[in-house]
C-alpha cells in the first residue's frame, strides 16, 4: 500500500513561493491605482454615486420614463441642489477669501503671545539698536505656508473642474444603462453558480453603498446645521460655512472631526483671542461630535453596515495615500463594497472576518486553543 505523499506547497519558478508574486502584484496594483488616478478617480466617484442614484432613476422607469430621460433629470436635480448650496456659500466664502491677510496676522499675533507664555517657545527679542527686528521663524513658515495654500488652490481649481465634468458625465451614462451594463456583464458569466453570486453581490453591494451614503449624508447634513446654530449662538462668523465644512469633512472618519477641531481652535483665536473662550467652538463641535458617532450613527446606520473600526482607519489611510482628499472620502464607501465583495467569494472569508464590527463578545483565547475547528481533508492521492 503506498504512503501518503505530504501536501506540496506551490511555488513559483526558480524556487520561489508563491505568495511572493502575489504580494509583488498587490504591490504593484496599488502604484497603478496611484498612477491612474485622473482615469479611475472619476470613474469609482461616478460607481459609488450610480449606487445611490439607481433607485430614483428605477422609479422613474416604471412610470413610462425612458432610462436616458429619468437618468438626467436626477443629474439635473443634483447639480441644481450643489449649485443652489454653492451660490449660498459663495457670500460667506468670498468674505473669509478677502479677510484671509488679516485673520493670518491676528493668528500670528495671538501664536506670539501663547510662546511667550511658554519657556523655550518666546519669540526672539528685537535687540535696543537694531533698526529691523530678527528673523522669525515661525512667522516665516506661517506666511510660505499660506501663499503655498493660495498658490495650491488656484492651481487644482480647473483639474477639480475638469474631474468633475468627467465624473458627471460617467454618472449620466452609468445611471442611463447600468440595467444593461449589469446584463451584458452576466450574461458573459458561463457558469450560472457564479452568475447568481455576481449577481447578488452587485445589488448587495448597490444596496449598502446606496443605504450609508444616504444615512450619513442625513446625518452630517443635521449636525452642520446644529454646528452651525451653536457656532452662530457663540458669536463667530460665518455659521453657514462652518456647518457645511463640518457635514463635509465629516464624511472623512477621524481625520475630518480632527481638521474641524483645529479649525475651529484657529476660528476661536481670532474671535476670542488667547483666552479659555477661544475652546468654546471646538469643545462645542465636539460634544455634538461624540454625540453623532456613538449615538445617533449607530442607532441609524444599524448593525449591518458596521465596519471594523480599525479597517475603516486603515481605508482612509491607504485610499487617502493613493488618490488624495477625494480618496479619503470614499474610503468607507470602497470598503463596503470590498466587504460585500468578501461575503460572496469562499476564498475572502477570512478577509470578510477582518473587515466586520460584531457585537457579540468574542470567544477566548484558550477555548480556541482547545476547539476541534475542523478536521483537514487528506490529499487525493490518499483518499483512492
Amino acid at each position: 500500500m503506498d504512503q501518503p505523499r505530504p501536501p506540496v506547497t506551490p511555488t513559483a519558478p526558480f524556487g520561489v513561493p508563491a505568495w511572493v508574486g502575489k504580494a509583488l502584484l498587490a504591490i504593484a496594483a496599488l502604484f497603478l491605482l496611484q498612477a491612474a488616478k485622473p482615469v479611475l478617480l472619476p470613474l469609482t466617484i461616478a460607481v459609488l454615486l450610480t449606487f445611490l442614484l439607481f433607485g430614483p432613476v428605477r422609479a422613474l422607469t416604471r412610470i413610462g420614463l425612458p432610462p436616458a430621460l429619468g437618468a438626467a433629470i436626477v443629474v439635473v436635480t443634483l447639480l441644481a441642489a450643489l449649485g443652489v448650496a454653492a451660490s449660498a456659500l459663495a457670500g460667506p466664502a468670498a468674505d473669509w477669501w478677502d479677510r484671509a491677510p488679516q485673520n493670518l496676522q491676528q493668528i500670528t499675533e495671538a501664536i506670539d503671545k501663547l510662546r511667550a507664555s511658554i519657556p523655550g517657545l518666546e519669540p526672539p527679542r528685537r535687540p535696543a539698536r537694531s533698526v529691523a527686528p530678527p528673523a522669525d521663524p515661525v512667522k516665516e513658515r506661517l506666511a510660505s505656508e499660506g501663499f503655498t495654500m493660495t498658490r495650491a488652490v488656484l492651481t487644482h481649481f480647473w483639474r477639480f473642474a475638469l474631474f468633475g465634468g468627467v465624473t458627471v458625465i460617467l454618472l449620466y451614462f452609468l445611471l442611463a444603462s447600468e440595467y444593461h451594463l449589469l446584463s451584458r456583464t452576466v450574461q458573459a458569466i458561463p457558469r450560472r453558480r457564479t452568475r447568481a453570486v455576481v449577481l447578488a453581490g452587485v445589488r448587495q453591494a448597490q444596496r449598502e453603498v446606496g443605504q450609508y451614503l444616504a444615512t450619513a449624508g442625513l446625518i452630517n447634513i443635521c449636525l452642520g446645521l446644529l454646528t452651525g446654530v451653536v457656532l452662530a449662538r457663540l458669536g463667530l462668523a460665518n455659521p453657514l460655512l462652518w456647518g457645511t465644512m463640518v457635514a463635509v469633512l465629516n464624511f472623512v472618519p477621524y481625520i475630518g472631526p480632527l481638521l474641524m477641531v483645529g479649525m475651529l481652535g484657529l476660528a476661536g483665536i481670532l474671535t476670542y483671542g488667547v483666552s479659555w473662550a477661544m475652546l468654546a467652538p471646538a469643545g462645542a463641535f465636539l460634544g455634538l461630535h461624540a454625540i453623532e458617532s456613538n449615538v445617533v450613527t449607530p442607532l441609524v446606520v444599524g448593525r449591518r453596515l458596521r465596519l471594523n473600526p480599525m479597517a475603516v482607519f486603515l481605508s482612509v489611510m491607504i485610499w487617502g495615500w493613493i488618490w488624495g482628499i477625494a480618496g479619503a472620502f470614499i474610503a468607507v464607501p470602497m470598503l463596503l463594497a470590498i466587504r460585500s465583495a468578501c461575503r460572496r467569494v469562499r476564498k475572502w472569508r477570512l478577509l470578510y472576518g477582518y473587515l466586520n464590527d460584531t457585537l457579540t463578545p468574542p470567544t477566548s483565547l484558550r477555548s480556541l486553543v482547545q476547539a476541534r475547528i475542523g478536521r483537514s481533508r487528506p490529499p487525493k492521492h490518499a483518499r483512492r
